[in-house]
């Protein structure tokens, strides 16, 4: 009965044992399951840091370049094109290539006309190479000279070619133009010889970076005919002197009506006949094509014997001093500095 017992307490023994064994080993394998899924989590981790990490870094750089070209479309669209830069080739091909059939419907478009023929009989203004010469003097800053410089191309390109014309706009009201101060033109007839005396960029001083000094014969120029009896004032811009027949201080294209208009948007318009920009810009055009005309004995006859230039020359020998000044700016006795003034037109 004894031994029974014994080996039943042996046999309850073995039991323990097993369970104790079975629950160790039990524990042993979930440990093992258990750290290699979390060592599968943590590679998974691993992996998927560098992912967020190069994320993150292209958002930032992302958000970096937005607000660059943000900052600089506000700077760009509020300040004036101050660095000459090549004119649009569509632009360059609208602006001295208008259709003749427009500018004769145009006529003289309404605007005043500021040409006043020269007192006597001076000597021929002529240029560099023997032609008449079409003087000019302005300024880039200038928007009086800005507005006007439409028409002077416009015209000019009827009595040759523009190989080089820079566009800027005006420091003030920054009207979209080009500048003569590097440009380039050719023609058979006329000499052309402009004078831009200061760019569009400031000084520091409260006026503008000087360009092209005048020279003697230029400023003798200037001081003859750039005043009274011509004009009101004495020195102002824009300033034409054709051949020494006619003289015209002032701007006859409002620089109000071009406002904040692109080169794209003016050249576009100047086939339509009815667009007030482009009546005031080919009107002018048509005034100063007149006085050419008279100074280059009607050469060529294409351009000057057509029914409106012809009409417009009748017209010119009968031209008053205006009762109130001119749109202009103003350039001193020497030259050098420009002090700026407006006034309305008469």
């Amino acid at each position: 009965m004894a031994k029974s017992k014994q080996r039943a307490s042996q046999r309850r023994e073995q039991h323990k044992q097993q369970r104790f064994s079975g629950n160790q080993a039990s524990q042993a394998q979930a440990r093992k399951h258990g750290s290699s899924g979390q060592n599968r989590g943590y590679k998974v981790r691993s992996k998927r840091r560098p992912w967020l990490l190069v994320v993150g870094t292209l958002v930032v750089i992302a958000a970096i370049v937005g607000i660059f070209l943000y900052v600089s479309h506000q700077s760009t669209s509020n300040t004036a094109v101050q660095t000459p830069v090549a004119t649009d080739r569509t632009v360059l091909k609208a602006v001295t290539g208008v259709d003749p059939s427009v500018a004769n419907t145009v006529g003289t478009g309404g605007v005043t006309n500021l040409l006043h023929a020269v007192n006597g009989s001076p000597p021929v203004l002529k240029g560099p190479t023997g032609k008449p010469e079409f003087f000019y003097a302005g300024a880039d800053y200038c928007p009086y000279c800005a507005a006007q410089r439409w028409a002077i191309v416009v015209s000019l390109s009827r009595f040759g070619t523009f190989s080089k014309l820079p566009q800027i706009q005006s420091a003030e009201s920054n009207i979209s133009t080009f500048t003569f101060d590097g440009s380039t033109y050719s023609s058979t007839y006329i000499d052309f010889v402009p004078l831009e005396t200061a760019s569009n960029q400031p000084d520091g001083s409260g006026s503008y970076l000087p360009l092209q000094k005048p020279t003697a014969e230029q400023l003798q120029l200037i001081n003859t005919y750039n005043g009274p009896p011509y004009t009101q004032s004495q020195g102002s811009i824009p300033f034409i002197d054709i051949a020494n027949r006619y003289v015209m201080t002032g701007a006859s294209v409002d620089p109000q009506k071009l406002g904040s208009s692109s080169w794209q948007d003016i050249a576009n318009n100047l086939s339509n006949k009815d667009d007030p920009i482009t009546q005031a810009i080919l009107g002018s055009a048509n005034y100063l094509t007149a006085a050419i005309c008279i100074s280059t004995n009607q050469q060529p006859g294409s351009v000057c014997n057509t029914p409106v230039i012809q009409q417009i020359e009748k017209t010119l020998g009968k031209t008053a001093v205006a009762s109130t000044a001119p749109q202009t700016g103003l350039i001193p006795r020497n030259g050098e500095a420009i002090v700026r003034r407006q006034e309305s037109i008469g």
